[in-house]
């Protein structure tokens, strides 16, 4: 079958299974080791890039297929067969499938949609291709341009996964050294491409690198690994992060289907090496887009001691209008949230502002009426309530001590 990409070549569209008289690669867990499984080498290099991996895994439909076949102009394919293991054979509208299959709609662009959506390579300083400084205080290191998985959502697929090749040694050096030279800056997010797949070697080299500037108070990392790769979270690891305190990680899980035990036991070697983890869950149509599904997600991130932290409004990255929801999605599900569950289980609700603009955070209103003296404020039960300002407003602090 023909179909056409979307700069109007003709593409065929494959059709499934190996070709003649050539065995299938070992794929699934009941087809290799116990130790090969459990590799998270093996995972990487045995990641499903190609229509045949896929229908090893799930019952693809017309639209997957197409997208499959759209792929190779869009954005990369590449799931670690324990991710693929999660996905439902044959319900399309599995969660997990859906984040890492492609659909035809990919090939669309909405209006409001961009390439660079947070404006990210105009915030390089100096053409440090390693480096995006956005916030006076923190910038962003970009360490390397690949995943252990490539998420249909992803707002850096300009870059991550594409065939430009490795962040050099050189730019990494070359951030390095804007960050020794930049002494407002005080927090270091290392993201990519996820840090967790580089060589634990490698990760250390660039994380005590950081560590060593005398003016960079916190390291933060960014990865998904605990959510698709839960075996690279080894001993190994988590013995050489715990060295780098004060050290935090961000993880991403958006759905209560990828907690599984290997997750949580992922999160937990990090929660028991002192490191602090946090989740930036992202809203996606028809994924997670139901106040429930997000109420059990966070419930579950509690009990792995993973604080939810962020709950992001999709980036209006191309390709990605049929993922993204209403922003009045977010805000009910802020509302449910709210009342029902501790507070250490509620996100802040954000935009990432188009444009570089950074985080604005959204909700609900629970101020009705804000007068001289007294607000009028509703409580998460729909109740009304008034809170009486203090006589004396100066709030002025006079006590100072460096």
């Amino acid at each position: 079958m023909q179909v056409s990409d979307p700069r109007g070549r003709s593409v065929s569209l494959p059709v499934a299974g190996p070709a003649e008289g050539r065995r299938p690669r070992a794929l699934r867990r009941d087809e290799v080791t116990a130790a090969e499984w459990g590799d998270w080498r093996w995972q990487l290099r045995h990641r499903l890039e190609s229509l045949e991996d896929l229908e090893r895994f799930v019952d693809l439909t017309d639209d997957e297929r197409r997208g499959v076949a759209l792929a190779p102009s869009l954005f990369r394919i590449g799931i670690t067969p324990y991710y693929a293991s999660l996905m439902d054979r044959a319900r399309p509208d599995c969660p997990v499938r859906m984040q890492v299959i492609p659909v035809a709609a990919e090939e669309n662009v909405a209006v409001g949609e961009y390439r660079d959506p947070l404006g990210e390579d105009g915030l390089m300083p100096g053409g440090v291709r390693s480096i995006v400084h956005r916030y006076p205080d923190r910038v962003l290191f970009l360490a390397l341009d690949r995943c252990a998985i490539y998420c249909r959502h992803c707002n850096r697929r300009r870059m991550v996964g594409q065939e430009t090749g490795m962040i050099a040694r050189e730019e990494l050096e070359a951030g390095l050294d804007y960050i020794r030279r930049t002494p407002a800056v005080r927090d270091v997010l290392i993201s990519g491409g996820d840090p967790f797949t580089l060589s634990t070697e490698k990760l250390e080299w660039l994380v005590s690198s950081i560590r060593a500037i005398p003016h960079v108070d916190i390291v933060r990392i960014g990865t998904r690994v605990p959510v698709c790769l839960p075996m690279r979270v080894d001993e190994a690891l988590t013995s050489m992060l715990r060295k780098y305190h004060p050290l935090y990680v961000n993880t991403h899980f958006n759905h209560p289907k990828e907690l599984t035990e290997e997750a949580r036991r992922a999160c937990e070697r990090l929660a028991d090496a002192g490191i602090p983890v946090g989740n930036q869950t992202v809203l996606l149509r028809g994924v997670n887009s139901r106040p429930d599904l997000i109420e059990t997600l966070n419930r579950g991130l509690l009990k792995a001691r993973v604080r939810p932290y962020y709950l992001f409004q999709g980036d209006p990255v191309q390709g990605t209008d049929h993922l993204r929801t209403p922003v009045g999605a977010g805000i009910e599900i802020m509302e449910h949230l709210r009342g029902r569950i501790t507070g250490l289980g509620i996100p802040h609700l954000v935009i990432d502002a188009p444009g570089g603009g950074g985080k604005i955070p959204i909700g609900p209103n629970y101020v009705l009426t804000w007068g001289p003296d007294r607000l009028t404020l509703r409580t998460y039960e729909n109740k009304t309530v008034t809170y009486v300002e203090p006589a004396e407003r100066d709030c002025r602090c006079t006590y100072d001590e460096t």
